[in-house]
C-alpha cells in the first residue's frame, strides 16, 4: 500500500520544504496541466528536472497534457521514477508505454471517469500502472466520486487475470474517510492532495493513510 502526495496541494513558493514534509511517503505525486487537455496549467518539464534534483522520495508524474506521445517520454528521460499519460490523448498508447519503460520510468495509463477500462485491458502487459481518476482530472480539492469504484475493481480483476506486477492507483478526493473503499475495490497506490497538506503535519496524514489502507488491503 503506497502512498503518493499530491503537491498540487502543497505551497508552490517552498516546494522542495513541502517535499521534505512528506519524506515518508513512497511517492510525490506531480500533476502536469498543459491547460489544454485539462482546464488548468500547473508545472512542467524544467520545474520537474529541479524536483528531481531535491525530492527525498520518487517522483510520479501524472501529465494531463495533450499528445504525451511527443512530450512524455522527455520525463522518463529527466529521471521520473514513474510516469503516467492519459489514454485519451495518446495517439498509440502501447509504443508510449514502451518507450517509458525504455527510458528507465515505470509506465502509468491513466483514464478519465467517463472513460471505460475494457477497451485498453490488452495494453497491461506493457503497462506499470493504471491510475482510475476518481474526480474529473484538472483541479485539486475535488470530491471523491464513489461511481468509480466498480472501475477499479475492474481493473484489479483484469490484472489478476494477466498476471503480472501491475499496480492500481486512484487520484481525487481521495482521505481518511475514502481510502478505506478504495483498498477494499483493489487499489494499492493512493494520490491524496488536500488530505496529506491540508493537515497539520503533513507526514503524519501519510502514515494514517496508509494504515487504513493496510488494514482494508483487497
Amino acid at each position: 500500500m503506497q502512498i503518493s502526495p499530491s503537491i498540487l496541494s502543497a505551497d508552490f513558493a517552498n516546494l522542495q520544504t513541502e517535499l521534505d514534509a512528506i519524506s515518508n511517503a513512497d511517492w510525490a505525486h506531480v500533476d502536469v496541466m498543459d491547460n489544454h487537455f485539462v482546464p488548468n496549467l500547473t508545472l512542467g518539464l524544467p520545474v520537474v528536472e529541479s524536483l528531481l534534483k531535491v525530492s527525498p522520495i520518487p517522483l510520479d508524474c501524472h501529465l494531463m497534457i495533450t499528445d504525451p506521445d511527443r512530450w512524455a517520454p522527455g520525463y522518463a528521460e529527466a529521471g521520473a521514477q514513474s510516469v503516467t499519460f492519459h489514454v485519451e490523448a495518446a495517439r498509440d498508447p502501447r509504443s508510449l508505454a514502451r518507450t517509458l519503460r525504455s527510458a528507465g520510468a515505470r509506465a502509468g495509463m491513466a483514464i478519465k471517469p467517463g472513460t471505460p477500462w475494457k477497451p485498453y485491458e490488452d495494453l497491461l502487459p506493457d503497462l506499470d500502472m493504471v491510475l482510475v481518476m476518481t474526480v474529473e482530472p484538472g483541479f485539486g480539492g475535488q470530491s471523491f466520486m464513489a461511481d468509480q469504484l466498480p472501475k477499479v475493481r475492474e481493473v484489479r480483476e483484469a490484472v489478476r487475470r494477466h498476471g503480472g506486477d501491475v499496480w492500481v492507483q486512484v487520484d481525487g478526493g481521495v482521505s481518511a474517510s475514502t481510502i478505506e473503499q478504495c483498498a477494499e475495490a483493489g487499489a494499492d497506490v493512493f494520490v491524496a492532495g488536500s488530505a496529506v497538506y491540508g493537515a497539520e503535519v503533513a507526514a503524519v496524514a501519510v502514515d494514517e493513510l496508509r494504515s487504513l489502507a493496510t488494514a482494508h488491503a483487497h
